[in-house]
């Protein structure tokens, strides 16, 4: 089973290392529904700004040192 989206809470408390896992492994919002048109948009108005959110903070962070990402993967 894949990952949930984070909620916008566990976003700002989340550490540089869990951004940078979020921000390479969480799916395109609205990929969880690809079964229904309906379903899909839901989720992706959803999920969006939940991953706008990871990105503001991921960038201003620094993004990846080396050292994430080698421990990553």
């Amino acid at each position: 089973m894949k990952e949930p989206y984070p909620t916008l809470e566990q976003v700002e408390a989340a550490d540089q290392e869990q951004l940078c896992r979020w921000y390479r492994y969480l799916p395109s919002p609205g990929c969880s529904a690809l079964y229904s048109d309906a379903e899909f948009e839901a989720a992706k108005n959803r999920e969006k700004p939940v991953l706008d959110r990871i990105y503001k903070r991921w960038h201003a962070g620094g993004g990846f040192t080396p050292e994430i990402s080698k421990r990553i993967g």
